[in-house]
């Protein structure tokens, strides 16, 4: 028989025979912790330890190309020193395990003491023995990383333990494309989170809130303060006048900012819905409770629910509610174990709530419970002076959700400041989008605001109760303004008197009664 074919039973296949076993068990060890775990450092880390114990491997080593830095960063060995692989790096190309990157094939070393390229950095590796390092690929590339490792005997099975590298760099490779894969969408799930919770912050921050007026600037001197604490809040105002808008600006400006804003309107539910929606319920609780349901305390635990309408509950519930908010506690409808929630409550009313204490119609102790800091948002006409302003933000937003250009004249801001909107800043905002509906070519005038509905005629004559320095007066003079609006403007200044008009722009009657003709002006009578 040929002396070159091991027979049956020799030492050398009996070796063989036991080395593919250890690899068998040790390869199976490692596909199991590869997909143990999504952290790559701790994985390979593992992954080196089952080689070193199972695979007959000894100081494995694991690195990656730093997409970065352009260089090989180790980001695994097994070792005693935990510090090893400190501000060590391998350019492509330097020695061995950038040699071996570049060329993207194995390299097996026989006996590393004769490597000259072999730069021994770690100072763990035996010179006298073999060293086998293979290229980390992502599927067809190019490599982008490098496994190492080092027999711990000198025999003639090197090619066997290469290849059992190569097939663990298929795995390790895997387990990289995996967890880049991973780190990518956790980024960019990041990024979409922090952009949201910016475009939150700037939609309900204060910059969304229009107002200069003192009134105004009491509020959001109120709101900046409270925002700090965990304090119970009562916005008080009319319907209408943005008592919601408040309510997010308290909570996206806090301390719970990252927690959940839960809102929920009391008036639109009847006592026993009221109480699962907030309370929640168990399954079986009633008919068609068939699943278990949390309610808004539960799912605003950490953060801030709004209860809007607060005013509208009934007695029967209100002692209910008076216990959530004194001790943090309750039950879920149907169930009998009792809940805790830390939750900030900001809750809102557009009703008398001090008349209703005298009139037993709501409780008293409830009603301090609630008033700890009062917000009292003040009518819109109480604050004129802020009119223009939110109308020409309105006409922005209508703009947006139109797709198209609008604007709006000083004299259609000068009509609806005489407007004393019982509506309050809803009715504004309903009045700009009609205005915008009726304006065919993009610019609401007074015309234009006449065609919504409002009398015009009968506020032109109206005096301003406040007029702000910006609308109460005009330069005639001034070439940006529209030849129109100065004619109005005089005009209105005038009291819609033709010759005294004239006299405002330095003209004739008989120029102005041209120009009212000309522009279209519809001359006011009263």
């Amino acid at each position: 028989m040929n002396a070159d074919f091991p027979v049956p039973g020799s030492a050398e296949q009996a070796c063989r025979l036991d080395l593919l076993e250890s690899q068998l068990s040790a390869l199976f060890e490692v596909s199991s912790v590869l997909s143990r775990s999504l952290d790559l450092r701790q994985t390979l880390s593992e992954v080196l330890g089952v080689l070193h114990e199972r695979g007959r491997l000894r100081h494995g080593m694991v690195s990656l190309l730093s997409e970065d830095r352009g260089e090989l960063l180790i980001r695994a060995l097994h070792s005693d020193d935990p510090h090893a692989t400190d501000r060590i790096a391998y350019q492509p190309g330097e020695g061995v395990i950038g040699s071996i990157l570049s060329r993207n094939r194995p390299w097996i070393v026989p006996r590393i003491g004769d490597e000259p390229r072999f730069l021994d950095r770690l100072s763990l590796y035996d010179p006298n023995l073999p060293f086998i390092g293979v290229p980390i690929r992502l599927g067809e590339g190019g490599a982008i990383g490098v496994f190492a490792a080092q027999p711990p005997v000198a025999d003639g099975l090197l090619e066997e333990r290469a290849r059992f590298l190569e097939m663990v760099a298929n795995l390790i490779g895997q387990a990289v494309r995996l967890a880049r894969t991973v780190e990518a969408e956790q980024q960019a799930l990041r990024e979409e989170r922090d952009k949201l919770r910016r475009e939150v912050k700037g939609t309900h921050g204060f910059d969304s809130i229009i107002g200069h007026t003192d009134a105004m600037r009491l509020v959001f001197d109120q709101v900046r303060q409270v925002a700090k604490w965990n304090t119970t809040v009562l916005i008080r105002g009319e319907s209408g006048t943005g008592k919601e808008l408040i309510a997010n600006a308290i909570h996206y400006n806090s301390p719970r900012a990252r927690a959940a804003f839960v809102k929920l309107n009391c008036a639109a539910l009847p006592d026993n819905l009221l109480e699962s929606e907030l309370f929640g319920h168990e399954k079986g609780a009633f008919t068609g409770a068939i699943s278990q349901r949390k309610g808004r305390f539960e799912q605003a635990d950490g953060g801030t629910l709004f209860l809007d309408e607060i005013g509208e509950i009934t007695p029967a519930f209100q002692a209910k509610l008076l216990r959530v908010l004194q001790e943090g506690e309750f039950e879920r409808v149907g169930g009998g174990r009792t809940l805790k929630v830390d939750v900030r409550v900001i809750a809102a009313t557009n009703r008398d709530l001090e008349a209703e204490v005298r009139a037993g119609d709501f409780r008293e102790d409830l009603y301090y419970r609630l008033n700890v800091m009062p917000i009292r948002m003040p009518a819109l006409r109480e604050r004129i002076e802020d009119i223009p302003d939110l109308a020409r933000f309105l006409v922005e937003k209508v703009s947006r959700m139109q797709g198209r250009d609008l604007s709006i004249t000083d004299s259609a801001l000068r009509i609806l400041m005489r407007h004393d909107w019982p509506g309050n800043v809803r009715e504004l905002e309903n009045c700009m989008e009609r205005a915008a509906v009726m304006s065919e070519q993009g610019i609401i005038d007074r015309d234009v605001i006449e065609l919504t509905g409002l009398n015009v005629a009968a506020l032109a004559s109206e005096p301003l109760t406040s007029t702000p320095a910006k609308t109460s007066t005009i330069d005639f003079n001034d070439p940006d303004i529209d030849e129109r609006e100065r004619v109005i403007a005089a005009l209105e200044e005038a009291g819609w008197v033709q010759a005294k008009a004239a006299r405002l722009l330095n003209m004739t009657p008989r120029q102005i009664a041209y120009r009212i003709q000309t522009l279209n002006i519809k001359m006011r009578q009263f």
